[in-house]
């Protein structure tokens, strides 16, 4: 399995600030200590034209000059620098990157280990957010003629309100937020799906309701690929989060996406989204998990179309099969 970095573009924020950009260089080793198995690739960056399949001239231009005005580079919620910009533009990098790989090989998936950036808008950011890979990815995939039909299931805590924005109006791309009902931001979009759930929520509620969404979602939509954002920050001990998953709930969340998207023979890109827990470690072992789990999936998605084709095959030249089953 792939899997797509870009921590070493590190944003200089000032000391205090509360948000957590070393999570991502501790991922990146924690990955490369415990999964041979993943073959690690630096993120490319993103041009302008393909920022403009999601975003609005004027902003991009604005963003890659400094030009933003005081009260929008504050709504980002990072002071301007060289490196917000190129790590942003990697970021999205990741994302096309791990949904190409997703839908050109055996594995079916691929990981970002940065991306969910969805409070970014067409024309302004937000919490943390400068701009909308997921957003991005999925149009660019349809662009290149790699698929028509995408979805985007956001399970961070926080709503994807950029992203609802952005995709409104286009039935190509299907958008399912399950998210904190009372937690950022206060002003909701509307996705094709929004899950509202309760402060305090916790594994059994959580996963019930998750069942549910992925039922109805599918009921309606047949997508061609799935851009999941695999926030850590409804675990109980997030700073932002407001919801009560523990570490095995969260692994089960994970486990169900990616269940509903191999039953469906469905290619996965994984982004990472948000994490704001009071120990740092607790927000990196999730995303880990998170990219344990796909490695797993990865690797039975790989064993079922080699079988599948061998059988496939056997049948087309007139042989007997021989079937395994356990």
């Amino acid at each position: 399995m792939k899997a797509f970095y870009s921590d070493h573009f590190v944003l200089p924020l000032p000391v205090g600030h509360r948000f957590p950009m070393q999570k991502y260089r501790l991922l990146h080793e924690g990955v490369q200590a415990s999964h041979a198995g993943i073959t690690l690739h630096e993120a490319p960056s993103t041009s302008d034209g393909v920022l403009a399949l999601a975003h609005h001239p004027a902003y991009i231009a604005a963003v890659s000059t400094g030009n933003l005005s005081l009260p929008a580079q504050k709504e980002i919620g990072f002071p301007w620098s060289l490196q917000m910009v190129e790590r942003s533009r990697r970021s999205v990098g990741a994302t096309i990157a791990a949904c190409r790989a997703a839908l050109t090989s055996s594995d079916q998936i691929a990981v970002n280990l940065a991306g969910g950036t969805h409070h970014s808008y067409a024309d302004h950011g937000g919490g943390f957010c400068v701009f909308n890979d997921s957003a991005i990815a999925a149009r660019l995939m349809q662009a290149e003629r790699l698929v028509q039909r995408v979805a985007i299931i956001d399970l961070d805590v926080h709503q994807g309100n950029g992203t609802a924005s952005i995709l409104a109006r286009d039935e190509s791309i299907f958008t399912l937020s399950l998210h904190g009902a009372d937690n950022y931001p206060f002003s909701k979009e509307c996705s094709d799906l929004d899950i509202a759930l309760p402060d305090g929520t916790g594994d059994a509620a959580y996963l019930s309701a998750l069942q549910a969404a992925l039922a109805q979602f599918f009921d309606c939509f047949d997508p061609q690929l799935l851009i999941y954002l695999a926030g850590a920050d409804p675990h109980e001990g997030d700073r932002l989060g407001r919801l009560k998953l523990s570490f095995d709930g969260l692994a089960q969340r994970d486990a169900m996406v990616f269940a509903a998207a191999g039953q469906r023979a469905i290619p996965v890109a994984v982004t990472m989204a948000g994490g704001y827990g009071k120990d740092i470690q607790d927000t990196v072992a999730i995303h880990l998990k998170t990219v344990t789990l796909a490695a797993l999936h990865a690797s039975r998605q790989a064993t079922y179309l080699a079988t599948s084709s061998a059988t496939s095959a056997a049948i087309q030249s007139g042989a007997k099969p021989s079937l395994t089953f356990g």
